[in-house]
C-alpha cells in the first residue's frame, strides 16, 4: 500500500476514522507518526479535536483517510456527537503501561457504538509497547478482549513507530473490502433484477403461441399453410 500527501487527483473514496481512549495514552503521536512521521516526547494532552488526512492506493483505488483526534478528559466530551458522526473506522487506544486505560475499553466502546454505526471497523490498539519494563498490561490481554469483541488487535509505538503505519492500514482496508462487496453485491443484485426482467418479457412471450408461429414462419421466409375451414 503506497502512501502519499501529493494533490495528484481527487480521491476515489473518503473513509473518516477516529482516535477513541483516555488521556495520553498517546493517541495525537500515533496520528503525528502516521501522518508526518513525527513524534513530540513532551505533546500536551489535545484540546477540542483535530483531524489529518493520509492519502493511501488500495488495489489501484485512491483513498483518502480523515482522521479525527479528541481529547480524552472527561470536560471535552461534549463534541462526541459530531465527533463520531459518519466515522467508519476507530481506533481504540491504552496504554500498556498504566491498567486503568485499558480498564475504560468497555466505556469507550460503548461511547463509540452508542454515536456510530455498530459496523464501524475498530482496532484495540495497545501503545507504547517500547515501555517494555513498565508493562502492567500483557499482550494476551488484549488480544483475548480484542476477540471477545470482535475487533482487530495490535500493539504499537509512536515513540519508535512499530506496528504504527501497520494499524491505521488494518482498519483502511478492511472498510475498502467491505466496502468492494457491497458494491459487488449490489451489482449483482441488479444483474438478476435484470435477468428476471428479460426473462419475465420472454414467458409473456412464449404465451402467446399464435405470435410465436407467426415470428416462426415470418424469421424462415416460408409462406403459412392455408387452413381449409
Amino acid at each position: 500500500m503506497a502512501l502519499h500527501n501529493e494533490e495528484e487527483k481527487p480521491e476515489d473514496y473518503l473513509f473518516k476514522i477516529v482516535l477513541i481512549g483516555d488521556s495520553a495514552v498517546g493517541k495525537s503521536n500515533l496520528l503525528a507518526r502516521f501522518a508526518r512521521d513525527e513524534f513530540y516526547p513532551n505533546s500536551k494532552s489535545t484540546i477540542g479535536v483535530e483531524f489529518q488526512t493520509q492519502k493511501m492506493d488500495i488495489n489501484g483505488k485512491e483513498v483518502k483517510a480523515q482522521i479525527w483526534d479528541t481529547a480524552g478528559q472527561e470536560r471535552f466530551r461534549a463534541v462526541t456527537s459530531a465527533y463520531y458522526r459518519g466515522a467508519v473506522g476507530a481506533l481504540l487506544v491504552y496504554d500498556i503501561s498504566r491498567r486503568q486505560t485499558f480498564d475504560s475499553i468497555g466505556r469507550w466502546l460503548n461511547e463509540l457504538h452508542t454515536h456510530s454505526d455498530m459496523n464501524v471497523v475498530t482496532i484495540l490498539v495497545g501503545n507504547k509497547s517500547d515501555l517494555k519494563d513498565a508493562r502492567e498490561v500483557a499482550t494476551a490481554e488484549g488480544k483475548s478482549l480484542a476477540e471477545a469483541q470482535g475487533l482487530f488487535f495490535m500493539e504499537t509505538s509512536a515513540l519508535d513507530s512499530s506496528n504504527v503505519a501497520a494499524a491505521f492500514e488494518t482498519v483502511v482496508k478492511e472498510i475498502y473490502n467491505i466496502l468492494s462487496r457491497k458494491v459487488m453485491m449490489s451489482q449483482e443484485l441488479n444483474k438478476q433484477d435484470v435477468t428476471r426482467i428479460e426473462n419475465g418479457k420472454t414467458v409473456v412471450l412464449q404465451g402467446e403461441g399464435e405470435q410465436e408461429a407467426e415470428a416462426a414462419t415470418a424469421a424462415a421466409d416460408v409462406e403459412p399453410a392455408k387452413g381449409c375451414c
